[in-house]
């Protein structure tokens, strides 16, 4: 994922809302929203490059998402960023523990940002700081810096998620995960890897022959465990390829 935008309220009847999109070069394979019959009760899209995943949810309200951290001079990791997502969802430990410790090898993994949960709570971990965060409620934005970097297109995708909670209903929120809009060049952030890439990489919904979003997700989560995950996949120029709906 390279835009993740959630409401995180404990207690409420949606605690979790989550809108998302992942940008990914479009020659990288990978497999749509499904269940993974090798992990009862998980549900996720697919890499088949390295075969982790980008969101996804599991058992007893297990949720997880990541994005990476922009920035041409960091090293390469020596494992892929996906297995954090999936080694959350197929497993039992709680997210505390399980941040604790993936923050004790986070160097083995290039710069990431980490969200795990479960029914009761919701934890953020940044590859470059020492320890997993709680989030308390609120309603929050991660792109490829850290939690809430006032980036235009996240500050913009964010403010349109707070707009929408009212009635959270998946079409709603892959619409505004569709936007097209451009930053402006005096709001851009300098991330090292230039103005053209910059302006391609500003707009919530990105479209290019070669690198784009790939797939846009939904996801509403009930009090009473009950969830409604959508994602929609794009190809190259931001053509539409299908649709996956799910209740769970």
């Amino acid at each position: 994922m390279c835009l993740i935008l959630f409401a995180w309220r404990p207690g409420h009847a949606l605690p979790l809302v989550v809108a998302a999109n992942r940008d990914e070069f479009h020659a990288r394979p990978s497999l749509p929203l499904a269940h993974w019959d090798e992990a009862p009760g998980v549900y996720a899209g697919r890499d088949l490059e390295a075969g982790g995943t980008w969101m996804g949810v599991g058992p007893g309200g297990r949720f997880a998402a990541l994005t990476n951290i922009r920035d041409p001079a960091q090293p390469l990791g020596l494992r892929s960023r996906g297995e954090l997502v999936a080694g959350f969802l197929r497993g039992d430990r709680s997210p505390e523990d399980y941040l604790g410790e993936v923050a004790e090898r986070a160097g083995e993994y290039s710069g990431f940002n980490l969200l795990v949960g479960d029914a009761e709570r919701l934890y953020y971990l940044h590859a470059r700081q020492p320890a997993p965060l709680e989030l308390g409620a609120g309603v929050y934005g991660l792109c490829n810096a850290a939690l809430d970097t006032p980036w235009p297109k996240l500050l913009r995708a964010r403010q349109a998620l707070a707009e929408r909670l009212e009635a959270p209903h998946p079409k709603r929120l892959l619409e505004l995960l569709g936007d097209p809009t451009p930053a402006d060049d005096a709001q851009l952030p300098n991330t090292g890897v230039g103005l053209d890439t910059e302006r391609l990489l500003s707009s919530v919904f990105i479209a290019s022959a070669h690198y784009g979003t790939r797939a846009s997700s939904a996801l509403i989560v009930r009090a009473d465990g009950r969830r409604e995950f959508h994602e929609r996949r794009f190809g190259p120029n931001g053509a539409r390829l299908g649709e996956v709906r799910l209740k769970l």
